[in-house]
């Protein structure tokens, strides 16, 4: 979930159960990742109707995701002994999958299946299996266990009976939470442009010790450390790229990881390096630069606040994060940063620091060359165009949230996204692979086309920046040429969306000597005879001046949001996300305190009511279905009291059109006090207000010993 559209994010959910709880913690976390968020809801477990149905919140959905909540339960038919029939379960199951394999072609944003926990010793678990199987590898669709998102989010009460009974609301609000956060962060990590590189630091930071002070051999791996090493170690294999920022001597640096064969991280797992005395902004600006990658892409790591602190003032693209002073906390901590989340890791992520390290070969080669042309000519160059096949797309939706520099629009798309577009009549999409004598690059290239009006239009060409640079550009060209003049098509035209990042793709289109361009609508358009455009080759002539990099005029935004570390320090357990939701809920609808309340209760009242029906409340004569209240959230407030003031009420004690706060207060204090009803506990209230001191206590000492 990101900013980047003043559009709103859409969450439409279809759930087994009553749902609606969720609602106050998806829109808590709106607000901290500072994104306009609307939410809709399906009718109540109706999700194979809601996946199939055209009309449906789902299909209407055209920014955001779209979520199944499902506890595999209640796929099963009831005995008339109460029991659960397993084997409906399955059955139920597989129609659900059919559903699902059905809609995802027509669904446009990605589809989370969220499983939950179900109540104790539900047959559930071959019907879960047999979903997952029947569902694997399905574009656009993204699996996430109750086992998995629990592991993060631990709640110590899950279930709440009483709740279920009443509404089908069969989780504690501490569980809600939680599950709008599993739900929230996979979408934020769906939608947001992925982080490329983490650059860290080394004294204190990989290691405990200063090799230069300490001498190589005095540095130590204590446990906090090596689980940062292997949690970068386990981000390089996920495809992030891993660099070091450190003010160091090199052969120190270089000695100490001699020294320590038992460090995971070896100093070949980094990409790149800046050992020296620069100041760190400097460092990273430069590794970006021989990365040919943004500074928005790098998450910087470090045990110095300070040098966090000149990171965030001097470079605020790269997300800075301090790891916390207490380093037995690392492991939590780590494990709460967002942006080291990956939704889906495909082959070419698995390779990326190997594909990375041809690339730099391939420029260190070129730059000593005696003749660029020659170079070229000797490369070997291999460039295979294909049409779309489904086991790339997880990969073709990684280019287009990933490529910026090589882009003719930065259009993001999904995989659910592209997998409907595909469907579209006329629409072809082709990958591009690519390999020369340094190695194989995998699938660095994707390019969107339909035909019209005579000409084959080009709705999207991206290209890896790891294969610029050696003609590949030209050899897909010269293809999507050849494959229009097969259709008797005579035109191919580009259209480009200028953009701060994607100045290589104009060069390119503009080297073209046979083209011409126009402008149109703030974008411009280029068009080709297709007869010259399919002798398109490198040649030095075509070879335009590289972009300028991050400057004063043109550089990369920073992010809409970076407060991950914020949220890994405070908001990581369920029962902080629930306080924290609770507290901003009753600031934000002005909840009083000592304020027209006559009694702790009806404070305490206030709050809740505050918070459930979203509005101020005043005074003890509000009217809680007056200000909106209805069944729903009538069931949420006897939650509420019962978790506040350890009372359980009865629907009828609050379903009333006469509820007021201070008649619900009222209520509360007499079943507290062990009274039937509120006029026996007014009473009560007299017959102690008409007591002497002397008898008060009196009657205190005689309650203490009965007690004892």
């Amino acid at each position: 979930m990101t900013s980047h559209s003043s559009e709103p994010f859409h969450i439409a959910i279809a759930a087994s159960f009553t749902a609606e709880p969720i609602e106050p913690f998806l829109q808590f976390w709106a607000r901290r990742l500072k994104m306009p968020l609307e939410t809709a809801y399906a009718p109540y477990n109706q999700i194979v109707q809601t996946l199939l149905d055209p009309g449906s919140v789902f299909s209407s959905n055209r920014r955001g995701v779209n979520v199944i909540l499902l506890r595999t339960s209640d796929l099963a038919q009831m005995r008339t002994d109460g029991s659960l029939i397993a084997e409906a379960a399955i059955a139920n199951a597989g129609q659900l999958a059919d559903a699902v394999r059905s809609a995802l072609p027509r669904l446009t944003v990605p589809l989370l299946f969220v499983l939950c926990p179900q109540e104790e010793n539900a047959p559930a678990a071959e019907a879960e299996a047999a979903l997952r199987s029947a569902l694997a590898a399905q574009p656009g669709l993204h699996f996430l266990p109750y086992s998995e998102w629990l592991a993060l989010y631990p709640v110590t009460q899950m279930h709440d009976a009483r709740a279920a009974e009443i509404a089908r609301i069969p989780y504690t609000e501490e569980m809600f939470a939680a599950l709008a956060t599993a739900v929230v962060r996979r979408a934020h990590t769906l939608s947001m442009p992925p982080y490329k590189v983490v650059a860290v630091d080394l004294d204190n930071t990989l290691w405990r010790g200063i090799c230069g002070e300490d001498g190589p051999g005095g540095v130590v791996l204590d446990p906090p450390r090596r689980h940062l090493q292997e949690f970068l170690l386990r981000q390089r294999e996920a495809g992030m790229l891993l660099a070091i920022a450190s003010k160091n001597n090199f052969s120190d640096v270089l000695e100490t990881f001699n020294a320590h064969p038992e460090f995971p991280l070896r100093l070949e797992h980094f990409a790149a390096w800046r050992i020296d005395w620069n100041p760190k902004p400097v460092n990273l600006a430069s590794l970006g630069a021989e990365l040919n990658l943004g500074l928005e892409s790098f998450i910087f790591l470090d045990d110095n606040p300070k040098e966090c602190a000149e990171v965030s003032s001097s470079a605020p693209e790269v997300l800075s994060i301090a790891l916390p002073s207490d380093l037995e906390d690392l492991p939590e901590f780590l494990a709460h940063i967002w942006a080291f989340d990956h939704p889906s890791v495909t082959e070419e992520d698995r390779r990326r620091s190997e594909l990375m390290a041809q690339s730099l070969e391939f420029s260190r080669a070129a730059q000593s060359a005696s003749s660029l042309e020659e170079f070229i000519a000797s490369l070997n160059l291999r460039v295979d165009v294909q049409p779309l096949a489904p086991e790339r797309l997880p990969r073709a939706a990684q280019l287009t949230q990933r490529t910026n520099q090589f882009n003719t629009t930065t259009i993001r798309r999904t995989e659910a996204e592209l997998a409907a577009l595909e469907q579209t009549p006329g629409v072809r999409i082709f990958t591009v692979e690519v390999s020369d004598r340094f190695g194989e690059y995998g699938l660095t290239g994707l390019v969107i086309v339909f035909t019209r009006l005579n000409e084959m239009f080009v709705e999207a060409l991206m290209l890896s920046c790891r294969v610029l640079g050696r003609g590949v550009e030209h050899r897909i060209l010269a293809r999507l040429a050849e494959l229009a003049l097969d259709e008797g098509v005579y035109t191919v035209t580009v259209p480009l969306t200028p953009t701060a990042r994607n100045a290589p793709a104009r060069a390119f289109l503009e080297s073209i000597p046979f083209g011409q361009v126009h402008e149109d609508n703030g974008g411009l358009v280029f068009r080709f005879p297709a007869v010259e455009l399919q002798t398109l080759r490198w040649s030095p002539a075509s070879l335009q001046p590289a972009a300028p990099r991050e400057t004063a005029s043109i550089r990369a935004a920073a992010r809409s949001f970076s407060g991950y570390a914020e949220i890994a320090r405070s908001l990581r357990t369920p029962a902080e996300i629930l306080t924290a939701s609770r507290r901003e809920a009753a600031e934000a609808q002005g909840a009083s305190t000592g304020r027209a309340f006559s009694s702790e209760t009806e404070e305490k009242l206030a709050r809740i009511w505050a918070g459930i029906l979203q509005k101020p409340i005043l005074n003890s004569d509000a009217n809680f279905f007056d200000l909106g209240g209805h069944s729903l959230l009538a069931v949420l407030l006897l939650m509420r009291v019962k978790e506040e003031f350890g009372v359980e009420l009865a629907v009828d004690d609050v379903y009333s059109g006469s509820l007021t706060l201070g008649s619900l207060a009222a209520l509360i204090d007499a079943r507290r006090l062990g009274a039937a009803d509120p006029e026996e506990y007014e009473a009560l209230l007299a017959e102690i207000a008409n007591l002497s001191d002397e008898e008060v206590r009196a009657l205190l000492e005689r309650e203490m010993q009965q007690e004892e």
